[in-house]
């Protein structure tokens, strides 16, 4: 069969053929650029379109990923010249055949890690239905999300979230031709690339780029997912260097081997347990978000859209393989000190005063509630509830009171052989399905188990890729007439509707009320706050 060619709007590429898991042909285009080379003078800053190419351009290799910390210590992987997206089809353009749905995937990795890799990203489960799939990389790390208040210098931050705003503007300019509808695009994303999402739904600079979204344990009400910007000056300092304004900072970062700047990002970021996120900018012309997600969720000022929303069971297994984070677990555990180091985690995460008398009423209570035997299973209850699950079902409730499209929210019970994260951190002995570990099931990952028929887990990879493929074609993940036996009810004003995919799959409302309810009165008390654009 000969290599498929499509022609776009920069020019053609050569993609390549491959086989999905019943043994269908689809076309595979790798490493297609959406975007210059974000090097020298555009480093930090907001993306520009990439520069038409004369001949063909071979699209059969996976492109580069981008700058991030390698898996051995002291190491990076990655460069710069990263902005690149994969393209998965059944079928390029045929004027007689229906266009089909696009769903565009947004990776994860707290901002800092991760890529498009299709090892890790395989579409052999998901391109068992008629849709075309677009899978991008962006920036990561300060060279994604450095933010700097100098508006002279043209780095208002959340440069990495632009990119992503980039590859869905070369969707709508380009997936027609690879048999894609630009008018039925369904944004998703796991994890940061779920708060992504969950940014672009909330700002006016994406308006027509997408027209559903999914959001997989992952918003923009997580207290993780937005930042104040970072400490530049004091992070050049850490480095041995010295800058007295903005522009000097932005000049010794110019100035670097981004390995460096990858490697001392690192140190110092995590040295502080400081995330680098997205911040809200100042008003200017490629501002994804000037204003605080909570304010414009309650007032209706986003984009109006079918929403899935949901978490997994035991996200706080997230950090179960972390030497470092079991020695602190045990800490946190330990003994009398137990309610201190309860008080101590909210003040930092919340910015509370720890002389502030209501933190110590707040985390007896929440004290009393999780941790009782004093066994390190409790903390990562804990850390799924205040890190995942209090968050994204606020945020499924807010919807559904400001918007008349359908919220459908989902809890992943799950545990079986493709639950990606808990099988790649060795925590089978551990319950619940870990942060992530839906992703396995939506995307093919190198080297997991091969099906079995009517196993288990074919059985499951079928539901969630149904599930999914249908909201994206219809706006409604169980329509009339499909053949998964349920009707998944959508959150309603004063009823929490879930659907809980496990063995099986079950309705059910509001599971979770009595455990956040605790934290319903903690958040009312103290929301943390994040630094206004001025």
């Amino acid at each position: 069969m000969d290599s498929p060619v499509v022609e776009i709007t920069e020019g053609k590429l050569e993609g390549s053929t491959r086989t999905n898991i019943d043994g269908e042909t689809f076309l595979s285009f790798l490493g297609i650029p959406y975007g210059k080379p974000p090097v020298g003078e555009l480093r930090f800053k907001a993306p520009h379109p990439v520069q038409p190419w004369m001949g063909i351009r071979k699209a059969t290799e996976a492109g580069n990923i981008c700058c991030q910390i390698g898996s051995k210590p002291g190491t990076t992987k990655g460069v710069e010249d990263c902005l690149n997206l994969n393209v998965f089809t059944r079928e390029l353009f045929d004027k007689e055949k229906e266009l089909k749905p696009v769903m565009v995937w947004i990776h994860g990795g707290a901002f800092v890690t991760g890529s498009n890799d299709p090892d890790m990203f395989g579409p052999d489960f998901l391109l068992t239905k008629d849709i075309v799939l677009v899978v991008a990389n962006y920036r990561l790390g300060l060279l994604g999300f450095l933010k700097l208040e100098d508006t002279s210098l043209d780095v208002p931050g959340n440069a990495g979230l632009k990119d992503q705003t980039l590859a869905l503007k070369w969707v709508q300019r380009n997936i027609k031709h690879f048999g894609g509808d630009p008018d039925n695009v369904t944004l998703f994303g796991n994890s940061a690339g779920s708060c992504s999402v969950h940014f672009h739904l909330l700002s006016q600079c994406d308006e027509g780029l997408f027209h559903k979204v999914i959001l997989q344990s992952g918003v923009a009400l997580n207290h993780w997912s937005l930042g104040a910007g970072q400490q530049v000056f004091d992070f050049i300092e850490s480095m041995g260097k010295k800058a007295n304004t903005e522009k000097e900072v932005l000049e010794i970062l110019n100035s670097l081997p981004v390995e460096e700047v990858v490697f001392e990002q690192v140190k110092y970021f995590y040295g502080k347990l400081k995330m680098i996120a997205p911040a809200l900018e100042k008003p200017n012309p490629t501002a994804i978000i000037t204003t605080h997600p909570e304010e414009l969720i309650t007032s209706g000022n986003y984009h109006k859209m079918p929403i899935m929303i949901g978490y997994n069971s035991g996200e706080g297994l997230l950090f179960g393989e972390q030497r470092t984070f079991c020695i602190l677990a045990r800490r946190l555990l330990s003994g009398n000190n137990l309610r201190t180091n309860v008080e101590s985690l909210l003040s930092y995460f919340l910015n509370v005063d720890m002389n502030n008398p209501t933190l110590g009423t707040m985390s007896k209570k929440l004290t009393d509630f999780y941790f009782r035997m004093g066994d390190i299973t409790e903390i990562f209850q804990f850390i799924t509830d205040f890190y995942f699950v209090y968050g994204i079902t606020k945020c499924a409730k807010m919807h559904a009171r400001s918007q008349e499209h359908p919220v459908y929210l989902y809890r992943m019970s799950l545990d079986a052989g493709l639950n990606y994260l808990k099988k790649k951190n060795k925590l089978d002995h551990l319950p619940g399905a870990s942060h992530a570990d839906e992703v396995g099931y939506l995307f093919k990952v190198k080297n997991c188990m091969e099906l079995e028929k009517n196993g288990l887990e074919e059985v499951s990879v079928r539901r969630f890729v149904k599930l999914w493929t249908d909201f994206a074609k219809y706006g409604n993940p169980t329509p009339d007439g499909n053949d998964l036996n349920i009707l998944w009810n959508p959150v309603e004003k004063d009823e929490m509707h879930i659907l809980d995919i496990g063995e099986e799959l079950n309705m059910h409302i509001d599971p979770e009320r009595d455990r956040l309810k605790v934290w319903n009165e903690l958040f009312e008390m103290y929301s943390p706050t994040f630094s206004e654009p001025q």
